[in-house]
């Protein structure tokens, strides 16, 4: 799947989701790798089914190897339906395990 072929468009449904920015300006495929963390770490079903049909797997375990913004229990999930050794993933490493613990001690 190549960029052209990446949706242009968020579902009106998912603005909730990006409460952030203004989501109705968001172009998934000029930043993918960020609507894919938002929606499969934030999302709902609905989210994770559309992210699944819309972007290609690689792509989908890139970005999860890739973003740190994960919660661990999200990216535990999809490391082990997805085959990802946990030791590729940015997010399961030191340091920043350790920052997010000061910040989030639960």
């Amino acid at each position: 799947m190549k960029i052209k072929d990446l949706p242009r468009k968020l579902p009106v449904s998912f603005y909730f989701f990006f409460w952030d920015i203004d989501a109705k300006k968001l172009d998934p495929s000029k930043r993918p790798y960020y609507v894919i963390n938002r929606l499969l770490d934030k999302g709902n079903l609905e989210a994770v089914r559309w992210v699944r049909k819309n972007f290609p797997e690689e792509l989908i375990i890139e970005t999860i190897k890739k973003m740190r913004d994960f919660s661990p229990k999200t990216v535990i999930f999809w490391s082990r339906l997805l085959n990802i050794p946990i030791e590729e993933i940015k997010c399961m490493q030191e340091p920043y395990r350790s920052m997010r613990k000061m910040h989030w001690p639960n």
